[in-house]
């Protein structure tokens, strides 16, 4: 921790914090995934690949309810993790595990599952200039992990009909419905992400369900990060909420 660079805490709203740093830290995409899988009622839920654990705090500032396991290869990444948790008194709630996704048998309870998230690298191994620094270069490359590797530990840990939601750059969509029904998560829930409406989409999130039936995506409008004039649109401020007064 000691050794973080830009080690400082980071205000999520209602008074949660978070800790972050130059290598581990968040971005609007996290807060839309963390908005789109949010979930309702006493449930049970993991956050794959987590970092510094964004999205399970986020779901506990809006549902306190939850029970939520935080998984994440990178060591310093769970050590910031712990310390958010310790600071916003989450330790009943948070389970946090350093730990390969693909390597979870005997440490989460396959099965068990309501609600799973992941916010993934979003470019394949061997595309791009890879980033010297190794905690970048997990973050954004599939260096660590394949979708295929993402979506089948989310089928494992799911209980049937569990929703599964991550989010990917437009040009991976065909990867990523391919990747869930391999492996029986049924795509039902789908939103592309604009900047403003002269800009094509930068962003989709999708909701899979495990066991669920074939067909019948529900296509959600298109969310407009900015309004007409440049600003940022009246849904993007619900989505931010009270976290917009501290921060935007």
């Amino acid at each position: 921790m000691k050794n973080m660079k830009n080690l400082h805490r980071e205000p999520l709203g209602s008074g949660m914090e978070i800790f972050v740093s130059d290598s581990y830290h968040f971005s609007t995409d996290t807060i839309l995934l963390a908005d789109f899988s949010q979930p309702a009622g006493s449930k049970n839920c993991v956050d794959l690949g987590t970092g510094c654990g964004t999205i399970p705090l986020l779901w506990l500032k809006n549902n306190p309810g939850l029970r939520v396991s935080a998984v994440e290869i990178q060591e310093n990444a769970c050590k910031l993790l712990r310390d958010s948790v310790a600071l916003n008194h989450l330790e009943e709630k948070i389970t946090v595990l350093n730990a390969d996704l693909k390597e979870l048998k005997g440490r989460l309870p396959f099965g068990a599952f309501d609600v799973a998230a992941c916010n993934p690298p979003y470019k394949l191994e061997g595309t791009g200039l890879l980033n010297p620094e190794n905690a970048k270069q997990v973050a954004r490359h599939e260096t660590a992990c394949s979708l295929d590797d993402i979506c089948e530990a989310a089928a494992k840990l799911l209980q049937f009909g569990g929703r599964f939601c991550l989010c990917q750059r437009p040009e991976r969509l065909a990867d990523v419905m391919e990747s869930m029904r391999k492996f029986d998560l049924e795509p039902k829930r789908l939103r592309l992400v604009q900047q403003r409406k002269s800009k094509a989409p930068k962003l989709f999130l999708l909701e899979g369900r495990r066991g669920g039936k074939r067909g019948f995506l529900d296509v959600l409008p298109t969310l407009f990060i900015e309004d007409e004039n440049g600003g940022f649109s009246q849904e993007m401020l619900q989505i931010y909420g009270d976290y917009k007064s501290t921060y935007l």
